[in-house]
C-alpha cells in the first residue's frame, strides 16, 4: 500500500475535498473509468472511513479477488443492490464517503436517459438519489497519469451544482456534464471501449 500511494507525486483539490469531509454531511466520491479509479480512492481516502459501491461479477472467485484487492487501506465494498445502497445511505448520514463510478451502466430500472457528449446515454439515477435524501456533497476526480511513467496526479473538485437539483433530469444531465468535464482533462486516459451507448431510448439505434 505505501508503495502504491507514493505513485501519485502531485494533487490538485484535496484540500476542499477534505473540507468537505469534515463538515460532517457526508461526500459522494464520484470516480469515472478514467486515469487509475482504484489509486483515486487509495490517496482520498487513506485516513478516512469510506465505502464503495461496485457491480459484482458473476463468477463468485472474481468477486472475492476484487473485494480483496480494492479493500485495501481500509475501504469497504458494498455491492450495488439494496443491501449495498442502504449501507451506503447509512454511511452518508454518518458523515462518511460513498465511492461510485458513475458512468457504469446501469439496469433500465436504476437508470435513465440523459446526455452524455450530445448522444442519450443511460445514466444513473443512484447519486441523484442519494443526494436527495442527505446533505452530501458531491465530488469527482481522477488520478491522472502523467508521462514518462513519473506518477500520478490526483485531481478533484466539487461537481456541477446542477447535479443538487430536486429535478431528476437536471441533476443526471449536471452529472454526465461532470463527468465530461473530468474526461476532457485526460481524453485519451478515459475508457472508450466501456460501451456507455450500448443501451438506447426505445426506437433508436447508436451508430
Amino acid at each position: 500500500m505505501p508503495k502504491t500511494l507514493a505513485m501519485v507525486v502531485e494533487s490538485e483539490g484535496e484540500a476542499a475535498f477534505l473540507s468537505a469531509v469534515e463538515s460532517g454531511d457526508g461526500v459522494i466520491l464520484v470516480a469515472p473509468h478514467l486515469g487509475n479509479w482504484e489509486i483515486f480512492a487509495f490517496y482520498l481516502c487513506k485516513h478516512l472511513t469510506s465505502t464503495w459501491l461496485y457491480q459484482p461479477p458473476k463468477l463468485k472467485m472474481l468477486d472475492r479477488l476484487i473485494t480483496r484487492t480494492r479493500s485495501r487501506g481500509g475501504i469497504l465494498m458494498a455491492p450495488t443492490n439494496q443491501v449495498g445502497v442502504s449501507r451506503a445511505l447509512k454511511a452518508l448520514k454518518r458523515g462518511e464517503v460513498v465511492g461510485v463510478l458513475p458512468d457504469q451502466v446501469p439496469s433500465r430500472a436504476g437508470g435513465k436517459f440523459a446526455p452524455f457528449y450530445g448522444e442519450p446515454a443511460l445514466t444513473m439515477t443512484l447519486i441523484s438519489k442519494l443526494v436527495q435524501k442527505t446533505q452530501a456533497k458531491v465530488f469527482c476526480g481522477f488520478a491522472k497519469r502523467l508521462p514518462r511513467a513519473k506518477g500520478y496526479k490526483v485531481i478533484v473538485a466539487e461537481a456541477d451544482f446542477g447535479i443538487y437539483s430536486s429535478n431528476l433530469e437536471e441533476s443526471l444531465t449536471s452529472l454526465n456534464t461532470t463527468i465530461e468535464d473530468n474526461i476532457n482533462k485526460a481524453v485519451e486516459q478515459y475508457q472508450w471501449e466501456y460501451a456507455r451507448f450500448r443501451k438506447t431510448p426505445e426506437g433508436t439505434k447508436f451508430y
